[in-house]
């Protein structure tokens, strides 16, 4: 049977076809909504035949109303357009669990936390080490510029020993009045020939020569620059004008400086002449800077020497790997 109750695609009988719309249109013999659900629980069977094709209001050749609707039966819904955007969105991603790191066994968080707990010991000591240690030269470096205090007089001695000659402080530069003088180190030697005469030598500027050493040099020695220099200001500090040692540093100060200038001459003297050096005599010569051309200050130009006595060259004295004897390469004598 069809969707109407026919008998297929067979042709109905016409006067059937009209007793049959007599008595649905006769109120009291139709059954109402409800008694036809309870009639037929069954699901209804598609209105639509296949191989048949349907037609929407209006669209059908020939009928300008509405397609007819059989009695029972729900229409279909109406189509639900496709969604541009959702065709368009990505798949959504599968998410995956992020690589955490693996901590080693005993660690417990981020820096030192992360070793293990050896590891984490041995850092520990190594840090205190080196906080004690730098607290312990801040401290030295303080007392040993601060003002006479009751530590500095009690322990004033264990003070130098540190600072001494590798931390040593000066505020030449800040003072009030900064340093005005230009101070050379120069030196002679006697030379001890062969035939038993000594040869004296003339005044060699050291200081001289290490400022031809280092000028226009961009990156000059730190040899060149401060050995001599502080070497001599070791000694002027710990002797008096007369050249008598006023502490317990003044016979090493006096040896510091007796090798710098008896390496400084084995150098400069090495090819003017045969001989050994049997003793070497330093001086100091001071030179005042002149004041600037819009200062009313006046400064005598006369240099200022300072001589020491002559002194004995030993075996002590000689560099390692040192020689006092001196060759001669050609004429001259000494530059």
């Amino acid at each position: 049977m069809d969707a109407y109750g026919g008998a297929g695609d067979a042709e109905a009988d016409p006067e059937e076809e009209t007793r049959g719309r007599d008595e649905d249109r006769t109120p009291s013999r139709r059954p109402g909504i409800g008694a036809q659900r309870a009639a037929s629980p069954e699901h209804l069977p598609d209105p639509s035949p296949a191989g048949r094709t349907a037609h929407t209001l209006g669209s059908a050749p020939g009928l300008a109303g509405a397609a007819p609707v059989p009695a029972g039966s729900r229409p279909a819904p109406p189509p639900v357009a496709a969604d541009p955007a959702a065709d368009s969105a990505p798949a959504p991603h599968s998410a995956e669990p992020d690589l955490v790191p693996v901590a080693s066994p005993g660690a417990v968080g981020p820096g030192i936390g992360a070793l293990r707990v050896g590891n984490q010991v041995v850092a520990a000591v190594v840090m205190a080490l080196v906080a004690a240690g730098v607290g312990v030269h801040l401290l030295m470096v303080f007392l040993h510029v601060a003002p006479a205090n009751t530590v500095t007089k009690q322990h004033g001695q264990a003070v130098d020993d540190y600072i001494y000659p590798e931390f040593e402080q000066n505020w030449k530069l800040f003072a009030p009045n900064p340093l005005q003088q230009n101070i050379a180190v120069q030196a002679r030697a006697e030379i001890l020939a062969e035939d038993g005469t000594l040869d004296r030598t003339r005044w060699v500027d050291l200081s001289a020569l290490d400022g031809e050493a280092i000028d226009g040099d961009p990156l000059p020695s730190h040899t060149r620059q401060n050995l001599l220099r502080r070497g001599w200001d070791f000694y002027v500090n710990s002797h008096d004008t007369a050249g008598v040692p006023n502490g317990v540093r003044g016979d090493l100060s006096e040896r510091y400086v007796r090798r710098i200038v008896l390496a400084r001459l084995v150098t400069e003297l090495e090819g003017t002449r045969d001989g050994v050096i049997d003793r070497i005599q330093v001086r100091s010569r001071t030179t005042p800077v002149p004041p600037p051309p819009w200062s009313d200050e006046k400064v005598s130009r006369k240099p200022v020497d300072r001589e020491l006595t002559w002194w004995s060259v030993t075996d002590s004295d000689v560099p390692l790997d040192g020689s006092l004897q001196l060759r001669r390469d050609g004429e001259g004598g000494a530059r």
